[in-house]
């Protein structure tokens, strides 16, 4: 069983930074694809950015390129988001998640655990 515990969100102006962090439980963290997610009120929940079981592969949404940034640090066992440059239109309960599977995932469906949300308000 995977835990995952999200931190670090929270209220900002547009042009602001947030770094979300999940901390995962686990002695295998290592091999785990990641992935964040952001749901909004009345919308999908959709892939922001994901990690591959490797560690050699990122993916970004469109809407989000050149603005946020994920990372791991598999001596923590957490993995991040950092968010640049942040707008109204980011405003959502953003989501880590995790599988065991090896490879890179963009579908909810794909992941296996799931951490509780954390909400990004982004003001403008």
């Amino acid at each position: 069983q995977v835990q995952l515990v999200e931190s670090g969100g929270g209220l900002v102006q547009a042009g602001g930074s947030l770094r979300l962090s999940c901390a995962a439980s686990g002695r295998t963290f290592n091999s785990y694809a990641m992935g964040w997610f952001r749901q909004a009120p009345g919308k999908e929940r959709t892939i922001v950015a994901a990690f591959s079981s490797s560690g050699d592969n990122t993916y970004y949404a469109d809407s989000v390129k050149g603005r946020f940034t994920i990372s791991k640090d598999n001596a923590e066992n957490t993995v991040y988001l950092q968010m640049n440059n942040l707008k109204p239109e980011d405003t959502a309960v953003y989501y880590c998640a995790a599988t065991t599977t090896r490879g890179i995932y963009l579908y909810a469906a794909n992941y296996d655990y799931w951490g509780q949300g954390t909400q990004v308000t982004v003001s403008s």
